[in-house]
Formats: structure tokens, sequence, C-alpha cells
């Protein structure tokens, strides 16, 4: 679990593509201070594990699942990339729940200055738009945001200058391919009240008769 608080900006160091899938090698400093194997870290908002570690860099293995569903397979040697390690209990909850599992990726529509900000524009899947929310929050490249305008097919947020100095998400220009994960609270509302209106156990293919059959509904 994140929070889509991003610690660091890390540089690929290499990316090595293989029949199984592609193994990354990301250059970072004092977020690696402590990493052991096996832990997690968001590479851009997804959640990977860390494989091999020496001094400055880590190397982490992404699967040909989350490279459908995710920008990494674009990455290249001196890309820089977000990064954040999973919280830790006890840690205070910055940005929102990120569960590092990325829904597709959606494109920078429009980007226009707003004072000491930028407004950015996404176009977005229908899977994800159906749970973006004005002044909800959602993950773009791990980077926790709130909804400032949406429609049905693309929503807007402000970037502050921090933002800015601490993502690369501005680095991007309009046409760009993000990652996007909506809020994860979101989902299991939907999940817990779509089977009593039908929606949920046509989309799961169950049968409201049969979720009564056993109770939930």
């Amino acid at each position: 679990m994140f929070s889509g608080i991003v610690e660091e900006i890390g540089k690929v160091r290499a990316a090595r593509a293989g029949e199984g899938g592609t193994r990354l090698a990301i250059e970072a400093g004092a977020l690696l201070e402590a990493v052991s194997l096996g832990e997690s870290i968001a590479v851009n908002g997804a959640c990977l594990t860390v494989v091999a570690a020496e001094a400055g860099c880590f190397e982490a293995d992404v699967s040909p699942e989350t490279l459908r569903r995710t920008n990494l397979g674009a990455l290249r040697a001196g890309d820089r990339c977000n990064l954040e390690r999973a919280l830790a209990l006890g840690d205070r909850l910055g940005g929102h729940m990120v569960s590092g599992h990325i829904d597709e990726t959606g494109t920078i529509r429009d980007r226009r200055p707003e004072g000491d900000s930028v407004w950015l524009t996404f176009a977005a899947p229908a899977a994800v738009m159906r749970y973006i929310v004005l002044k909800g929050s959602v993950a773009v490249d791990g980077i926790s945001l709130t909804v400032a305008a949406c429609d049905a097919e693309t929503f807007s947020v402000a970037i502050i200058p921090h933002t800015e100095e601490r993502t690369t998400l501005l680095e991007n220009p309009v046409g760009a391919a993000v990652n996007l994960e909506a809020d994860l609270i979101g989902k299991y509302v939907e999940k817990l009240l779509g089977p009593h209106a039908g929606e949920g156990a046509a989309r799961e293919g169950l049968s409201l008769a049969a979720l009564k059959a056993q109770g939930y509904a």
C-alpha cells in the first residue's frame, strides 16, 4: 500500500526486455538506504518487487500483464521516474490509499498555466472515469492528486509548484501516456452495492438468485 506522495525521482539505468517481461534497473538515492530484497517500490505508481539491490540502484521485474496495463514498457535508459516505498504502519497518509495496481493508462489532453499552478487535463478510459468524482482522489503516475474538474471522458487537476519540482509529471508532453489508478474505496463501494442493482452480479457473471442463495443479497 502506498500514499501517492512521491519520495524521490529515480533514473532508469537499464531496461532489459525478455520473453517473460522486462527487468528494470533504476538508480535512486536515500530511498534505497534501508531497502531489502522483496520489498515493494512504486515506479510511476506501479507496485514492483525489489529483486536485486546495490548502492544507488535496484532492479525489479515487470510482468507482461504490468507492461500491458502501464507505461513502464516505454521506459528507456536515462528516463526519470517517480518512486515511493510502501507505507509502514503508523506512517502519515499524506495522499490517499493507493494500491500500486494500475487500472489503465490515460493520455495528457491539455495543459495550461493558471497563476503559479499548471492545469492538466487527462483523457481516460471509461473503466477509470466511472470512479472519477469532483474533489475525489486519483493517482497519476503514482502521484496522489485531487480532481478539480471532470466530465464523461476527461478529468483535470491543478499541479502546484511543489508537485512540479518533486515529480516528473510536467516533464511529459501533451499526448503522453500516464498510469492511472482510481480511488480504491470507490471500487469496493461499487462491488458491494452493484449486486443489489443487478449490475455487479452481471459483471462478475453471477445471477442475483445465486447471490441471494449465498446470503449476499
